[in-house]
């Protein structure tokens, strides 16, 4: 064996040695955050399989069935409004590839106002729901369909919280590593959440109502 070929394959200097070019740590945080986001899905799928096991009228204990709570136009609008919160998002997202800080700023604020109205449609779909004695405690499929759609507003809140933090963070720090690292996995938390719902919108909304 030649001495250039034991010196490319020979054990003092294996094919991770140090002249290989070392990762990206912004791609290294974002599978991170990818493992994350896949076991953040173990938790709706769980819930969304709750969900189908408990969807039968003998789970309602003689109460309202679904088709009683659900309220697919109200929803629709609010799939509207998620997904102009995600293109809002995405506009931000151009900004910071040209590096334009107000842009990325005013992207931002538009997308958490655009989830705060989702929000808001949704806490008032809660509290006509519970005025009307639909409350999670009256059956089964209530306690299901009540978590379900309240775990996904969680994280809605979580989103818009993480956005409020990434709004003064670009204000005050620009755009270093740790921003665009927090920037992008954002970006794929809150298109995560526009997802979920959209299962949300066609397991529980569209398919309840329409059975």
């Amino acid at each position: 064996m030649s001495r250039t070929a034991h010196r490319l394959i020979g054990p003092e200097e294996p094919l991770w040695a140090p002249h290989h070019p070392e990762a990206d740590p912004v791609s290294l945080h974002t599978l991170g955050f990818w493992l994350y986001m896949m076991s953040d899905a173990l938790i709706f799928a769980a819930l969304f399989a709750a969900y189908a096991v408990l969807d039968h009228p003998y789970n309602a204990a003689g109460g309202p069935q679904i088709s009683d709570v659900v309220h697919p136009v109200a929803a629709f609008i609010q799939t509207v409004i998620i997904f102009t919160s995600v293109f809002a998002y995405s506009l931000a997202m151009v900004g910071l590839k040209a590096g334009n800080r107000a842009f990325v700023i005013g992207g931002l604020v538009a997308a958490v106002l655009l989830g705060a109205a989702f929000l808001g449609l949704e806490l008032r779909d809660f509290a006509v729901l519970i005025a009307e004695g639909a409350t999670p405690d009256r059956s089964g499929l209530l306690s299901v369909f009540f978590v379900l759609v309240a775990t996904h507003g969680i994280h809605m809140v979580f989103g818009i919280l993480w956005m409020l933090v990434m709004i003064v963070q670009v204000a005050m720090k620009g755009f270093t590593t740790a921003v665009v690292t927090r920037l992008l996995n954002l970006r794929i938390f809150w298109m995560f959440q526009a997802s979920i719902w959209v299962c949300v919108f066609v397991f529980v909304y569209l398919n309840g109502a329409y059975r």
